[in-house]
């Protein structure tokens, strides 16, 4: 298994920084988060990626996914939680166009950079709104968000999570099968799966290829709080033996925005800890 470690849990560092610090600790690939304070897209030339880019090569890192599941810098100013909204389902037709636009700025982004695919969510279920018709905005908009990103042969994951308006696994696979595109799949969170409740086994098999990238992190008392990967209650080496055997080669990204003021620290534990039960003979 090849693991990456994602920029959220390096807020307090430049992109650059995180990328090289990622690297240090021995990580084989990187997920770049695509918003403030990072790569926040609307403020943002192709040409001023060039000197990422170049660090991106030095390192010999792979950008295993363009994290887009967030919208921190759309206000300008940092919160204690990860905002979602403006989402692709969003009621009001100028803020969905806005996320549509900028979700395409990424799909941007990843083509230039190298990153076989950016994640997105579906955003809350917000008051007021059925969300039936929470369903239609989101399907409309991932349908012209798919059509560009298959354009530039980038692949969308949408990432479910509890409390957001696709938060399970059925849901999540009835959207896929309903919108049947090769480019729309799964960033698949396996700390949100625990959350919940749902078998990895299940999870995994039913998705299939259609998992195009994987979140890590550890889970305590299904808690939605990301934990350094061995101090919680998930199994790795069962879900990791389980992700092998269903034949997905891509990266697990270690994603621990929980830890920003000793993200290094964070880091280097949970790779030390990946590394032991990947290779643990069973």
């Amino acid at each position: 298994m090849k693991f990456s470690f994602s920029t959220n849990g390096f807020v307090r560092y430049s992109v650059i920084e995180a990328v090289e610090r990622i690297a240090d600790i021995g990580y084989d690939g990187v997920e770049l988060l695509a918003d403030a304070p990072h790569l926040y897209a609307d403020a943002l030339s192709l040409s001023d990626l060039e000197p990422l880019k170049a660090v991106v090569d030095r390192t010999g890192l792979k950008v295993a996914n363009i994290n887009a599941n967030t919208a921190m810098g759309y206000y300008g100013r940092q919160f204690w939680e990860p905002l979602f909204e403006p989402s692709l389902a969003n009621s009001d037709t100028k803020l969905r166009r806005w996320r549509i636009d900028y979700s395409k700025k990424c799909v941007d982004l990843a083509s230039f950079i190298g990153a076989p695919c950016v994640s997105v969510t579906s955003g809350r279920a917000v008051p007021g709104v059925d969300p039936k018709n929470s369903m239609d905005y989101l399907r409309e908009s991932l349908r012209k968000l798919v059509e560009y990103a298959e354009e530039l042969s980038v692949r969308i994951g949408i990432e479910y999570e509890p409390g957001l308006l696709i938060e399970r696994y059925e849901e999540l696979a009835a959207m896929l099968e309903e919108i049947g595109s090769p480019y729309l799949g799964a960033n698949l969170d396996l700390g949100h799966s625990n959350v919940l409740g749902e078998d990895p086994k299940m999870v995994i098999a039913g998705l299939g290829s259609k998992i195009f990238h994987v979140h890590i992190e550890d889970i305590k008392d299904r808690k939605h709080y990301h934990l350094i990967p061995g101090t919680g209650d998930i199994n790795f080496a069962e879900i990791l033996d389980i992700l092998s055997d269903s034949g997905y080669h891509g990266f697990a990204t270690v994603e621990l925005y929980t830890y920003p003021h000793q993200p290094e620290e964070a880091a280097r534990r949970a790779l030390e800890f990946l590394r032991n039960v990947s290779n643990i003979e069973r």
